[in-house]
């Protein structure tokens, strides 16, 4: 467990909320305005509440698309194994939360501060749970390394969103006197995380390292859990499998580098987690969740 955590140490970091009422129209565009004429910070960090509120409001807006699957059971089933893992990540204390989106496409995503969906089509997919498993834990991994920030940061116009984030959390903890945020921080992150949404900047492929570190650390998550870490892998061979036009495949061939590169990478970083490839796969009890929903 030593050399895992030594592996991961280099790979960790941080997380997440924003702000409420509503503000005057006038004065969003002018601050936009404002900020997009000065020069900003581009690495500048997010606070741990700025992430959670931008990543609620953000999927708030997907939900709004893309309802979550009717199945209870199915449900609680993927939270009770992805707030494990998260529990046993680097940021235990961020608001986790695992949702199933319904239908037939192939794909997982995680938002900043601890949302993270994955589509009934990939589970349905999946042959047990150790490969949930991988594919949360690398899920996780995008939340831990703060991938989707980067990506914010990185886009054009991500001033914006920096600043009026910034701007709006630390208006709300004044009036609040920094206590508990409540609200209002929660509506305003709602708003910016629409706005950066709608804007396509949460729709655009992470950099390709991004997705090779992702799976990395993803492993190493699974393993602390209790998993085999060649879950993952398992995974990543059943995409290898589906053809890029297949039909609810295209979107994770589109936003990822294909599975076969991905096991490639994989290859020069898996013999370091060998020892822990005796961890249990969990078929039965996957299959009786995920068998009996409809």
């Amino acid at each position: 467990m030593k050399r895992i955590a030594i592996a991961c140490t280099a790979l960790l970091v941080a997380s997440v909320p924003a702000r409420a009422q509503f503000l005057d129209l006038g004065r969003i565009i002018n601050k936009a305005v404002d900020v997009t004429q000065k020069t900003v910070e581009a690495n500048r960090e997010f606070t741990p509440e700025e992430e959670v509120a931008l990543g609620q409001g953000i999927a708030a807006g997907i939900l709004g698309a893309a309802p979550l699957d009717p199945d209870a059971n199915l449900q609680r089933y993927v939270n009770r194994v992805g707030k494990w893992l998260a529990m046993n990540s680097e940021r235990p204390d961020l608001p986790w939360t695992f949702g199933v989106i319904e239908g037939d496409a192939v794909n997982a995503f995680a938002l900043p501060g601890g949302t993270v969906f994955v589509s009934r089509g990939l589970v349905n997919r999946l042959s047990s749970e150790s490969e949930l498993a991988g594919v949360l834990g690398h899920e996780i991994a995008h939340v831990l390394l703060k991938h989707q920030l980067k990506a914010i940061q990185s886009a054009q116009a991500s001033e914006v969103w920096t600043d009026l984030a910034k701007e709006g959390a630390s208006e709300a903890i004044g009036r609040r006197g920094g206590n508990v945020l409540g609200q209002e921080l929660k509506s305003y992150g709602a708003k910016i995380g629409l706005e950066a949404l709608k804007n396509g900047v949460f729709l655009r492929p992470l950099d390709r390292s991004m997705e090779y570190e992702a799976d990395r650390l993803g492993m190493v998550v699974a393993a602390r859990g209790g998993y085999d870490p060649y879950g993952l892998v398992a995974a990543l061979q059943m995409l290898e499998q589906l053809k890029p036009d297949e039909t609810g495949a295209s979107i994770m061939f589109s936003t990822h580098p294909a599975p076969a590169d991905r096991i490639a990478e994989l290859e020069k970083f898996a013999p370091e987690l060998d020892r822990y490839a005796g961890h249990p796969e969990v078929r039965a009890r996957f299959r009786k969740v995920v068998g009996a929903a409809p």
